[in-house]
């Protein structure tokens, strides 16, 4: 660099160094303790002063001043940009958003792909449920062995009862281990039910039409002997809220896959990234609520013994999920 340019970079540097030093110095604040942190004055002086450090930046790279001023211009002004427009929400702050706000209301815009996807289960456990009573060997067709526990059509009224509420301990393993297997199979059928339901819906309702059929020909086999409000007691538990994940996950497919059949005046892939928000929403909230059953599963399950409280709790946490969905983040002038 030649002798003037060093001049002229120098003094390029000594009218604006007020300034950036200033801008530095708020920038600082707002990274250590946030914006609420600036008076409503300091705030404006931030955005003058960041206008004004971009125009000296745009200025620097036209006249090709030296390297390290550059340099610093550069950085100064990427931190002010985020000092000036980024979210200033805490980690905790967006989270909470996220789940007081904008989970539940984007619930309340799925409700058409809620709907379908409860349909699309109730069918499949109706269809499981009279199934079975038609011919008794389609529940050894709709379930897989490892899923069964040893709970087959050779499964006596005294064998699931003494499972059904084996709360000391003993003959409670297969039931364990059955309850555990469908966790997991739900787990995994939820994250399928939402990923495969960019390919046009069809893979989503297929599998949330099958875990109805295990549903429908689990209920049936103990109904079949006489102990189905004993059944639906011990799966409400942790069920209903089990249940509800997989639908919202594959409401979650549904969303991705009408995007894609139906994108309105959007391209294919501007509406598959639009609706995406909203699906990733659905996801989140399903895994949360499987999270939740994990933990009504494992204190209550077994510990409570008494029909009737089974019923409550399991009912009692949907009532709670659907006051979330209905209630939370609800905003001036959101219609019911």
């Amino acid at each position: 660099m030649s002798d003037a340019d060093l001049i002229r970079s120098a003094r390029f540097r000594q009218e604006r160094e007020t300034g950036w030093k200033r801008l530095s110095e708020l920038v600082n604040r707002v990274e250590r303790k946030g914006a609420p942190s600036l008076s409503f004055d300091e705030a404006q002086e931030l955005a003058t002063l960041y206008r004004q450090a971009m125009t000296s930046l745009s200025l620097a790279r036209e006249i090709s001043l030296d390297r390290g001023l550059l340099a610093f211009l550069e950085s100064l002004c990427a931190r002010a940009y985020l000092a000036v427009y980024a979210p200033q929400d805490s980690l905790r702050g967006l989270v909470w958003k996220l789940l007081s706000r904008s989970i539940p209301q984007t619930v309340r815009r799925t409700g058409l792909p809620i709907l379908i996807a409860f349909m699309t289960m109730f069918l499949g456990a109706l269809a499981g449920y009279l199934l079975f009573f038609e011919d008794a060997t389609w529940y050894n067709t709709f379930m897989p062995p490892d899923m069964a526990g040893g709970r087959g059509l050779g499964s006596s009224r005294e064998d699931l009862l003494s499972v059904i509420y084996g709360g000391d301990g003993i003959g409670t393993s297969g039931f364990a281990a059955f309850a555990a297997y469908l966790f997991s199979h739900n787990t995994q059928i939820s994250i399928f039910i939402f990923s495969l339901g960019v390919l046009l819906c069809v893979p989503s309702f297929v599998l949330t039409f099958y875990n109805g059929l295990l549903l429908g020909a689990f209920v049936a086999l103990h109904v079949d002997r006489g102990i189905g409000y004993d059944i639906a007691a011990w799966l409400s538990i942790h069920g209903v809220t089990e249940i509800g994940a997989i639908i919202i996950a594959c409401a979650g497919g549904f969303r991705l896959g009408l995007s894609v059949l139906f994108p309105g005046q959007l391209t294919r892939a501007d509406s598959l990234r639009l609706h995406g928000r909203d699906a990733v929403k659905l996801a989140i909230l399903a895994a949360i609520m499987l999270v939740v059953a994990a933990i009504l599963e494992g204190f209550f399950r077994q510990s409570v013994q008494d029909a009737e409280v089974r019923l409550v709790i399991g009912w009692g946490a949907g009532a709670l999920w659907l006051a979330y969905f209905l209630l939370a983040g609800r905003e001036r002038g959101e219609r019911s």
